[in-house]
């Protein structure tokens, strides 16, 4: 049973100033190297383990994903004002993506590659009973839950733009960035709102960020993807791009 497996997390990040947020790097380490600054991220103890590494591509190191029947990713921890820093921006690729998955089922919960965002959401503010849910995926996973997550999904069949619950849990709202094949093989730089998709998901304010997250995971299809990972920012409003 895997009830938070699409944002159970290791940590919440402590309480600190607010000062610009760094994101660890991936072009700023050496390839085959350890990848500094992120933990394991297992929320199905029973699924194989995602393969990540470090790899040149055009000219920069970035995240490889090797998913076969596996489920794992990789988290770091960071606390972002949402106010001063809306913006999130990365790049990714996908070999293709997940060809059986099908996110409004359990059993087709995969995804070539995905980010997750991580909010500081107080679970006193949910309903009894999904507290009481909450609490139960924790003493079955032996981890924090937290209050409410986007996940932002390359998926294989739903419209760009589609924001729905996860199928485990509706703390977590997934929102389809990229899908399907045609972009396959191609990196793609992505800019999103935070605070405009955290009111388009939940009808509320964005709290700030405590987590971010990477996973490649193929184990609900049983099946394999490639994807990889660019470096990942958290920006000011000012910092967005001209239209």
């Amino acid at each position: 049973m895997k009830t938070w497996r699409a944002t159970a997390v290791v940590a919440l990040a402590p309480c600190m100033a607010f000062a610009a947020p760094v994101v660890p790097a991936f072009s700023g380490m050496p390839q085959g190297t350890s990848i500094e600054g992120w933990k394991v991220l297992k929320p199905s103890p029973k699924a194989a383990t995602t393969q990540y590494t470090l790899v040149r591509d055009a000219d920069h190191t970035v995240l490889r994903a090797d998913a076969d029947k596996s489920m794992s990713g990789l988290i770091h921890t960071i606390r972002v004002d949402t106010r001063r820093y809306p913006l999130l921006r990365w790049r990714w690729k996908v070999a293709a993506p997940v060809a059986g998955a099908d996110m409004t089922q359990k059993s087709g919960d995969d995804y070539a590659a995905r980010i997750y965002v991580m909010f500081d959401y107080p679970a006193s503010r949910l309903p009894l009973s999904t507290r009481i849910k909450m609490k139960l995926a924790e003493s079955l996973h032996g981890q924090p839950i937290p209050a409410a997550a986007l996940n932002y999904v390359w998926d294989n069949r739903h419209p760009v733009g589609t924001i729905q619950p996860n199928t485990y849990t509706d703390r977590a709202r997934m929102v389809v960035v990229r899908s399907g094949a045609g972009q396959a093989n191609q990196w793609v730089t992505e800019m999103r709102d935070l605070r405009a998709d955290f009111r388009a998901a939940f009808g509320e304010e964005a709290p700030h960020v405590v987590a971010l997250a990477i996973a490649t995971d193929t184990d609900n299809t049983a099946s394999r993807a490639l994807a990889w990972y660019g470096d990942i920012e958290f920006l000011a409003d000012g910092e967005r791009p001209p239209k």
